[in-house]
């Protein structure tokens, strides 16, 4: 062995389990206090929860299960599908050997053109040559040319999150509070925040990245989907106290991605964004049917194959309304995640049903972001995303480390106490920008 060929090997390898089956790539945590202020205080951060007062997590009221309030789904981040990290860059084809590097291949007929090898060359000199041709000889039709390619790189990032739980809240959860193992609970909580954190790094507002000064650390999470479903006229668009206060340019967070840049010019970095005229307060559209399925078409028409459309709960409201009206219907399809992305196999039992439009998964996610200068009636973003060129590249699978006094060594964490982490070693690939998609500015 000692390869790692596929996610299942760096599962394999990370978890010591062969054969290691299920979705569990990614298991999930997050940030709270941890379990280790004073256990008798009695109006608040009782064993470090606030505001619970006497009988706040008692049997009598709750019994032996903390139960949540709070929705921490996780989709962006289940949709994408997973890759071992055996590259730090990967190769992109920018530009045809001949006819530019656009979506249709360029030609002029009207003698303007250029001959061989050119972005724009003539109808008549792209490959048809005479008997007997000779080689390298203009006249012709034959000569040198090439493709041109870009190089990418990522750094991957490293998203954890520790908390600690004192001795004494581990021994009275068992007696007084009826709670049980402590420790497993909230080892379940902060597992779920821990992926919905990641979740939500993922569709990351594009103009965050434009608040360098206040959001200095934000390059420390995954590259959102939001920027790399991006383009240079809407980072343009969006630029100089529109959306961003920071001035974006070639260098900064806004401007660069992978280590190119897509602030100078546009480049193959640009993928297809539809934000209407401009991020003004005025130019919020109606979201139509037109729009998407405009956006399908110039999707297809670049070569891409939008395999899931994520958006918010709002907007599938929307579309769902735009087609009742016409007396259609969404269509409905089982989806399954898995570290592969989504598939949509019907009969396993982790699958579950989602409204479908032209036969492509509208995907749900709580957190996605609605990019418009109109908050009262914009309505969230829409992504039409092709998984088989956008991923999750692994280092280390999500792992969850603890030690502390019930291991029998207090003085490896300094406390009368546990500490305990979640840790995951990943980032954000893309390798075609033109087949990525997003509508935005909608209501």
């Amino acid at each position: 062995m000692g390869y790692i060929n596929t996610i299942r090997d760096l599962e394999a390898s990370t978890y010591g389990l062969p054969n290691f089956g299920g979705n569990s790539l990614l298991k999930q945590a997050g940030v709270i206090q941890g379990l280790h202020t004073a256990h008798d205080i009695g109006d608040t951060a009782a064993s470090g929860v606030t505001a619970a007062g006497s009988a706040g997590l008692y049997n009598v009221l709750y019994g032996q299960k903390v139960w949540s309030m709070l929705n921490r789904e996780v989709n962006a981040l289940a949709i994408l599908s997973k890759r071992p990290y055996n590259s730090s860059g990967w190769r992109i084809l920018k530009s045809r050997p001949f006819g530019g590097s656009g979506s249709t291949l360029s030609l002029q007929s009207d003698g303007s053109g250029g001959g061989i090898g050119a972005d724009e060359p003539q109808a008549d000199e792209i490959g048809g040559v005479p008997e007997n041709a000779g080689l390298s000889t203009a006249a012709d039709g034959l000569g040198s040319m090439a493709p041109t390619y870009a190089q990418l790189f990522m750094s991957p990032k490293t998203i954890a999150h520790q908390f600690d739980i004192s001795e004494l809240a581990m021994e009275m959860a068992q007696i007084d509070d009826g709670l049980g193992d402590i420790r497993a609970i909230i080892r379940e909580d902060m597992g779920k925040a821990h992926a919905e954190a990641q979740n939500k790094m993922l569709v990351m507002p594009l103009e965050f990245y434009g608040e360098v000064s206040a959001l200095g650390d934000i390059e420390r999470n995954y590259t959102s989907l939001l920027k790399i479903v991006s383009s240079r006229d809407e980072i343009l668009a969006l630029d100089g106290g529109v959306l961003a206060t920071d001035t974006a340019s070639a260098s900064n967070n806004l401007g660069k991605i992978f280590g190119d840049e897509r602030h100078t010019a546009a480049s193959f970095l640009d993928a297809e964004v539809d934000f209407g005229s401009s991020y003004a307060a005025s130019s919020v559209r109606p979201l139509t049917l037109t729009l998407i399925n405009d956006m399908i078409r110039r999707l297809r028409v670049a070569g891409g194959s939008p395999k899931v459309i994520l958006t918010g709960y709002d907007t599938i409201q929307t579309i769902a309304d735009l087609l009742q009206s016409q007396e259609r219907f969404m269509d409905r399809k089982e989806v399954i995640p898995t570290v592969n992305g989504v598939r949509g196999i019907k009969g396993a039992e982790v699958g579950f049903r989602v409204a479908t439009y032209y036969d492509i998964p509208l995907i749900p996610v709580k957190e996605m972001t609605s990019t418009t200068n109109n908050s009262d009636t914009g309505i969230s973003d829409l992504l039409f995303l092709d998984t088989d060129h956008l991923w999750l590249q692994v280092m280390k699978p999500t792992q969850y480390f603890e030690d502390g006094i019930s291991n029998g060594n207090p003085f490896g964490v300094g406390r009368l106490g546990n500490q305990a982490l979640y840790r995951t070693i990943a980032e954000t690939g893309c390798s075609f920008f033109l087949g990525q998609g997003k509508i935005t500015n909608v209501a």
